[in-house]
């Protein structure tokens, strides 16, 4: 297996290199890193829990609405374009999150990080790979997706240190800079993708003449079957979960007498089982479908959800991550590849954009919730089970849906 993935990484190097360097660099507008600056923001501020996690919310609502528009470029632009566009994006998100003086201008500097990083540098990252290697689309999506667990694994505690350092102000200034100077290494990863397209493009038009495309279908024909309704639980299931716990790591240190820096310093082991998981997925998917290795992969997170109230005991936190990463790996991967298994690859940047938008929005109910339920004086331990409780609905939902056959 890993032989197999050394020869197709070698081999396609360049391209995946831009997958992974851009799923690393929407870590600027991720909930892992924003999160571990909510206490400084909350202070300079004076925001509560709930107040915060509402501003988190507009902000990201704002995206998840503009985001169908804008990832559907994706089709249009040339790839090159595009993310030259969405890097100056995500440079001016953080100048502008540096250097806000209001809760106002907060909502909008959220709107633009969770825009130009979480949104279209991901967008731009999985579905270009996943467009362009139909035989090894698992393989390439996993290579693509370890730049967001390196991210992960020592962002949070990087972003902490610096915000300890120079303030949380500086180090969104300081990311600024870094992403300015990452165009260039990013348009040379892309250098040969005229051809690459053009090959693409060619297959999906001998296709279409033979009558193979019959598969491909648009945003319109997407949402006018039921089986996407019945996906939509569990595609909103891991980013409303997953960007609520990584948004109150002090909250969730709180409730359960341990530090901030114990929890956000353990990501690496999330981290790293997420990458174990997204290789092993890659390959899987390859040979046997996303339709067949996706069905279960929410009851890790929701088995986490259950373990994470059995006791106090600062070790309880590894296996917490553990099982989280191990749906954050599947995630990654299945999902991307799935959309492209359903629905074909011709209209993939649409189909992704708006299955983004969804996911986006739902990262946005996942800290306003929690941080109402908190400001409500909801346990920790009511909260966690009620997510846990959604995690089996939502499977039940997706095995349903995925035995429903394409018309």
């Amino acid at each position: 297996m890993l032989v197999d993935y050394w020869r197709f990484a070698r081999s396609n190097a360049r391209f995946l290199g831009f997958g992974f360097f851009l799923a690393f660099l929407s870590s600027a507008g991720q909930t892992y890193v924003i999160g571990v600056f909510g206490p400084q923001i909350q202070a300079d501020f004076g925001l509560d829990t709930g107040s915060w996690g509402r501003i988190y919310m507009f902000g990201t609502l704002a995206s998840a609405i503009v985001i169908n528009w804008s990832g559907s470029l994706i089709d249009r632009l040339d790839l090159r374009l595009f993310t030259g566009l969405v890097l100056l994006g995500l440079c001016a998100a953080c100048l502008v999150m540096g250097s806000v003086t209001s809760p106002l201008l907060l909502v909008f500097a959220i709107f633009l990080l969770r825009q130009f990083g979480q949104g279209l540098s991901s967008h731009a990252s999985i579905t270009s790979v996943a467009r362009y290697y139909d035989n090894d689309r698992g393989k390439a999506i996993a290579l693509a997706a370890m730049g967001y667990a390196l991210g992960e694994a020592i962002l949070p505690v990087a972003g902490l240190l610096a915000s300890q350092l120079w303030g949380w102000r500086h180090t969104f200034q300081i990311v600024a800079v870094v992403v300015l100077t990452s165009i260039l290494p990013v348009m040379w990863l892309l250098k040969g993708h005229a051809q690459r397209h053009a090959s693409h493009r060619a297959a999906l038009e001998k296709r279409a003449a033979e009558g193979g495309g019959w598969g491909d279908y648009n945003r319109l024909q997407m949402l006018s079957e039921r089986r996407f309704y019945y996906l939509l639980p569990a595609m909103i299931a891991t980013p409303m979960i997953g960007t609520a716990l990584f948004f109150f790591p002090a909250e969730i240190a709180q409730a359960k007498n341990w530090s901030s820096f114990w929890v956000t310093g353990n990501y690496w082991l999330y981290s790293m089982v997420s990458v174990v998981t997204t290789v092993y997925s890659g390959v899987l998917i390859d040979r046997f479908s996303a339709r067949r290795v996706l069905p279960f992969f929410l009851l890790p997170l929701g088995l986490a959800l259950v373990v994470i109230n059995l006791s106090d005991h600062v070790y309880l936190v590894w296996p917490f991550l553990l099982l989280q990463g191990i749906t954050s790996g599947l995630y990654f991967t299945g999902l991307s590849a799935l959309w492209a298994e359903l629905y074909g690859a011709r209209h993939l940047g649409a189909i992704k954009s708006l299955t983004n938008a969804v996911m986006v929005f739902s990262s946005a109910l996942g800290p306003a919730a929690v941080g109402s339920l908190l400001e409500w004086g909801v346990s920790f331990v009511a909260i966690t089970l009620m997510l846990a409780g959604f995690c089996v609905v939502a499977t039940l939902m997706l095995v349903h849906a995925l035995r429903i056959p394409s018309r």
